[in-house]
């Protein structure tokens, strides 16, 4: 997959959007409510397991980063930028579905 966006597009919407530090994100990864959201075909959800590459991406040097991570930060913010549009539930964001994807995806929409 590769984005019509630039890297430096690329990194300002991903420096934006994914706001969740990489030890916050892996404590929410091992908790019920974040494996209970999301497709799976494997037992592991799409987005769980992007959340997981996403800690990676988080604790690895700009400069240092590979393709195939810069395709999937283009992914991730595509995701975001979709799901966030939609706004969510009327009621009780913090405990829904659409608050529990976003964040195994990095983006906690209540920050």
């Amino acid at each position: 997959m590769s984005s019509s966006k630039s890297r430096d597009d690329i990194w300002r919407e991903w420096r934006d959007l994914v706001n969740m530090a990489p030890q916050e994100l892996e404590e929410w990864l091992q908790t019920d409510d974040s494996k209970s959201v999301g497709d799976s075909d494997s037992g592991e959800s799409t987005g769980h397991a992007s959340g997981r590459r996403i800690i990676d991406i988080k604790r690895t040097n700009k400069d240092q980063l590979t393709d195939s991570q810069w395709d999937h930060m283009a992914k991730v913010v595509g995701y975001i930028n979709r799901h966030t549009a939609q706004g969510g539930p009327d009621e009780d964001k913090q405990h829904s579905d659409w608050r529990y994807s976003l964040m195994n995806w990095g983006h906690d929409p209540l920050k």
